[in-house]
C-alpha cells in the first residue's frame, strides 16, 4: 500500500543512551550492538574531552602551585621590601627616641638654668643674712624668715661651700691672701672671706679665701755643731 503524497514519513527517535535517565540503571545493549557502539563512541569522545581538560588544567599554573623561578623571584622581592621597611622603622624609632631624650635633656637644662639664675640673684641676700648672723642681729621673726629662705634654696639645689681646713682648689676657690706655716701639709684654706655657692654641677660663685702653704720648720741653732765635729773627727 502506497503512502499518499501529502503524508510525511514518521520520525523515529532511538534512545541509544546506555544509562536510563529515569531509573539510573545500565541498559541492556540491543542484539545488533548499535546501542553499544553508539555508547562506546560517546564514551570515547567524553574520555578524550576529559583528558584534554585535565591536561590544560595541569598546564596552567595555579595560585597554590606557582612556577618555580617566578615564585622565587616574587618571594625575594617581597623579602627585600620587608627588610627595607623594617630598617626604616628601626631608624625612625631610634631617631624618635633620641629626639625625646634630647628634648627632655634640653627641658631639664632650661629649668636648671632658670633656678640657678634666681638663686644667683639671691646670693647677695644670703651674704647679708650671714653677716647679720655673725653680728648677732639675726633673731626673732627675721631669723625665721631667713631660715625658710635658706631651706627653700637648699631644697631647690643650692649648695654653699668654702670652710676653714678645706684643701685649696683653684677651680672653686679664689685666693686673696697667702701665708706659710709648718702646721699644714699643703695649700689649705685657713680664712673664708666670702662663702661660695654652686647649683647642681654649676659653680655660681667661687669662695673668696685665704690660703696657707706648707713651710718646713727651722732647725735649732745648735744642731749644726755636732755635724761639724763629726766631720773633723773623720778627717783626723
Amino acid at each position: 500500500m502506497s503512502r499518499n503524497e501529502g503524508e510525511q514519513e514518521p520520525v523515529v527517535v532511538r534512545d541509544r543512551r546506555r544509562i536510563d535517565p529515569v531509573t539510573g540503571q545500565r541498559r541492556t545493549p540491543a542484539p545488533n550492538g548499535e546501542e553499544a557502539q553508539v555508547a562506546e563512541t560517546i564514551s570515547g569522545t567524553l574520555d578524550e574531552e576529559i583528558v584534554k581538560g585535565a591536561a590544560q588544567e595541569a598546564a596552567e599554573p595555579t595560585a597554590e602551585q606557582p612556577e618555580g623561578e617566578q615564585a622565587t623571584g616574587e618571594k625575594a622581592e617581597l623579602q627585600k621590601q620587608v627588610d627595607e621597611l623594617t630598617a626604616d622603622l628601626k631608624r625612625v624609632t631610634a631617631e624618635y627616641a633620641n629626639y625625646r631624650k634630647r628634648v627632655e635633656r634640653d627641658r631639664e637644662s632650661v629649668i636648671a638654668a632658670a633656678k640657678a639664675s634666681v638663686a644667683g640673684d639671691l646670693l647677695t641676700v644670703l651674704d647679708d643674712l650671714e653677716r647679720a648672723e655673725a653680728h648677732g642681729d639675726l633673731n626673732g621673726a627675721f631669723k625665721a624668715v631667713a631660715d625658710k629662705l635658706i631651706t627653700a634654696l637648699n631644697s631647690a639645689g643650692l649648695e654653699a661651700f668654702g670652710a676653714e681646713g678645706d684643701e685649696f682648689d683653684p677651680s672653686v676657690h679664689e685666693a686673696v691672701q697667702h701665708s706659710t706655716s709648718p702646721d699644714v701639709s699643703g695649700p689649705t684654706v685657713t680664712v673664708v672671706l666670702r662663702r661660695g655657692y654652686r647649683f647642681a654641677d654649676r659653680v655660681l660663685r667661687p669662695a673668696m679665701v685665704g690660703v696657707t702653704d706648707h713651710e718646713p720648720a727651722a732647725e735649732p741653732a745648735g744642731s749644726a755643731e755636732p755635724a761639724a765635729d763629726e766631720n773633723q773627727a773623720e778627717q783626723g
